[in-house]
């Protein structure tokens, strides 16, 4: 009686250490970092499970993926990949986040609406059931390659990719991708280790400051609330700052303090209802809007900067009124 191989279900996916710029040498394999959810994608006979980086499911949320990979007719493979969701030439994140909701009507409409594609990078396990994970990237790769030949479309696409290190730097250079992943082509599927390197690309705004919040001793300045004008002549707000340095904040604080009661932001102010935002978290001091500093950025999704910044130095040298939205378009 012969045995089929045990078919995963569920994995741990590698991770990336960061980098200021991408590895040279022979052996590395470069790809685009994408701007969407990790996930490992699991066909177990007739079920499809998919598993978000941190290890909860999300198959709830993208019926349309789960049905696409439903349809294929093998039905032994698990591959690592990003959910994505299109919106012209590029992904949107905040599209993303709307599938996360309870209701299973909303998700159904939006999957309908905006389907989602999953671009694969990396495969776990061929659809015979042969386990991938220590076999050399080179070698997964050009299975994924084989199986997206058969079965890939606009919904289940080939993550792009490059051997040529001065390919992938033009790739970063455009501005176009979040930044790089490079990748050993003889290492193995290291599950929870940090054997890639990402290199993300970084930019930098003159912002205004319109507002802070105090930190959680609701003495000193926690973080800097960055505002750009609108072509109204709006402040909107774009993003925070924090990490101040704690020798600077007593005196810091003290210039803030002397200009609160200002206008603040104009346009787009922060504070609005959030499921991550409580009372506190919503609490802010508007300005007079005559501090610029300038920050350094990786990515900016609908109009605002994805995640937290860098301060980099103030600009007494910069008039607020120069500090424009065109900086991030």
């Amino acid at each position: 009686m012969t045995h089929s191989p045990a078919r995963l279900t569920r994995a741990v996916p590698m991770e990336a250490q960061s980098a200021d710029h991408l590895p040279d040498g022979p052996g590395w394999w470069y790809e685009p970092k994408w701007d969407g959810f990790r996930c490992l994608a699991f066909r177990d006979g007739p079920a499809v499970i998919l598993q978000a980086k941190s290890g909860k499911p999300l198959t709830r949320y993208f019926p349309e993926v789960v049905a696409r990979l439903a349809a294929i007719v093998e039905e032994g493979f698990a591959i690592d990949g990003e959910l994505l969701i299109p919106t012209g030439e590029t992904y949107s994140f905040e599209a993303l986040q709307m599938r996360l909701h309870p209701a299973e009507s909303r998700i159904r409409r939006l999957a309908g609406e905006i389907p989602a594609v999953l671009a694969a990078f990396d495969m776990l396990q061929a659809p015979d059931g042969t386990d991938l994970r220590a076999a050399p990237l080179r070698e997964r790769r050009a299975a994924l390659d084989r199986f997206l030949k058969r079965h890939g479309g606009p919904e289940l696409l080939l993550t792009q990719g490059t051997e040529d290190r001065a390919q992938a730097q033009a790739w970063l250079d455009e501005g176009k991708l979040e930044g790089i992943v490079a990748k050993r082509l003889d290492g193995p599927y290291a599950e929870g280790e940090r054997t890639m390197v990402k290199v993300k690309r970084q930019r930098t705004a003159d912002c205004v400051v319109g507002g802070f919040r105090y930190g959680r001793d609701g003495k000193l300045v926690g973080s800097l609330l960055l505002g750009l004008y609108d072509e109204a002549g709006r402040l909107d707000h774009v993003g925070f700052t924090s990490g101040l340095a704690a020798a600077d904040k007593p005196e810091l604080t003290r210039r803030l303090e002397a200009l609160a009661g200002g206008s603040g932001f104009t346009g787009d102010a922060p504070g609005g209802p959030s499921r991550w935002s409580d009372e506190r978290s919503a609490q802010w001091t508007p300005l007079k809007p005559e501090i610029v500093v300038e920050v350094s950025f990786d990515h900016v999704s609908g109009g605002r900067f994805r995640h937290g910044t860098k301060l980099l130095r103030f600009r007494p040298d910069k008039s607020p009124e120069q500090c424009r939205m065109d900086q991030i378009a």
